[in-house]
């Protein structure tokens, strides 16, 4: 009788060999751990619950000597026989399960592509286990934070929303990358920016320049002011991305590169700032990989439109938005006592008006990459 051929393993079964590495062993770990507490409970006749840190604005603080927005200890218990929390429990695992093929197989796929891989119709039901992203992306967090692992270690990313320019050499998944020879794009700054993913292999900069836009980081490239003034330009095209984020903080603690940022004179500039210097309320979480206490604020300033006489048709008039989110941001702890930050929002405020970046372009096509930063930074007039 002849003998059967072994069948050839699909590209899934040789996929889930792929090797680990320690972070990926860890998050697998802590993964197999939050469903094997569920299996233990379920088998002493226990009602099946796991807790989830509360993410509430109430469970955030300021630490005064870290300079970081923390998050607290109170948690919140999520359980299988509570009618209001059943399908987000369901939600929770669903997640986790999801994670740990990707690690297992060493893939990793969107925040989209997580949801599509997870959405279905339950057997039996009509009911979905998502309805839409916005159900999806509260339980990736739930599941972050529970773990206590950056969604990239779960291999999960966002899509890429940021670029950057300069002289630094680096390392990108095996591929060697020279930011200063990238051309008018730059480097699309990617989700991922973990130490297994990038590393740096040379930085002759001497200190990084953040813009809002990518409008104002288009001038900056090319006017070749990094060439000039031998830095990295970054942007995050408006509130930066995590992979960002986290890139700005390794620059920062690894390589010792000061970090200034050039925002809009308005609530959000202000807020996208705090952002970066203190972490963001919504991801305490995070805050201490990502948060970089050390950030400068160069501008724009509430004063600048006397200082560098621009035109009243550059102005935008302040909406009662603007207003509200400016007192808002003036009792943030960090900003409280800051009287030179008090000062700068009482400005805008008794201006009635706030300032785009892109309204020094009435004075001059280069004016701020020529005379507006190069003075400031020579100056050394920022905000702390």
């Amino acid at each position: 009788m002849a003998k059967k051929k072994a069948k050839k393993p699909t590209p899934a079964q040789q996929a889930r060999k792929a090797k680990l590495t320690a972070k990926d062993k860890k998050t697998l770990n802590s993964l197999i751990g939050m469903a094997d507490g569920v299996v233990r409970q379920a088998s002493r006749g226990r009602a099946p619950y796991f807790e989830v840190p509360s993410r509430s604005l109430s469970n955030v603080k300021y630490s005064p000597t870290k300079k970081i927005i923390e998050m607290g200890s109170s948690k919140n218990k999520r359980e299988l026989f509570n009618l209001s929390q059943a399908r987000t429990y369901m939600q929770t695992l669903l997640v986790g399960r999801g994670c740990k093929e990707l690690i297992e197989q060493g893939k990793t796929t969107s925040i989209r592509g997580l949801y599509y891989l997870l959405k279905h119709t339950i057997d039996g039901t009509r009911e979905e286990t998502f309805n839409d992203q916005g159900d999806c992306d509260p339980v990736i967090e739930d599941v972050e934070v529970t773990l206590n692992a950056l969604r990239e270690e779960l291999h999960v990313y966002a899509s890429n929303r940021g670029a950057m320019v300069g002289n630094i050499q680096l390392i990108d998944s095996g591929d060697e990358i020279d930011c200063s020879r990238m051309g008018s794009g730059g480097y699309a700054i990617p989700s991922i920016v973990e130490e297994e993913v990038m590393q740096f292999v040379k930085c002759d900069a001497d200190f990084i320049l953040h813009v809002e836009k990518d409008t104002v980081w288009r001038r900056f490239n090319e006017d070749k002011f990094w060439k000039e003034h031998n830095c990295i330009l970054t942007h995050g095209n408006g509130q930066p991305p995590r992979g960002v984020r986290r890139l700005l903080s390794r620059m920062h603690n690894e390589l010792g590169l000061p970090i200034y940022c050039l925002l809009d004179n308005d609530p959000w500039g202000y807020y996208i700032y705090s952002v970066i210097k203190q972490g963001s309320i919504n991801l305490a979480y995070e805050s201490r990989r990502m948060a970089i206490p050390g950030a400068k604020f160069i501008g724009l300033r509430s004063r600048d439109y006397e200082l560098c006489e621009l035109n009243p048709s550059v102005t935008i008039k302040l909406s009662d938005n603007d207003i509200k989110r400016a007192n808002q941001i003036a009792k943030y702890p960090w900003f409280e006592k800051k009287k030179r930050w008090q000062k700068e929002i009482k400005k805008m405020l008794s201006n009635g008006f706030k300032l785009e970046v892109e309204a020094l372009i009435s004075k001059d096509i280069s004016y701020v990459t020529q005379e507006y930063v190069p003075e400031r930074l020579a100056e050394a007039n920022f905000l702390d």
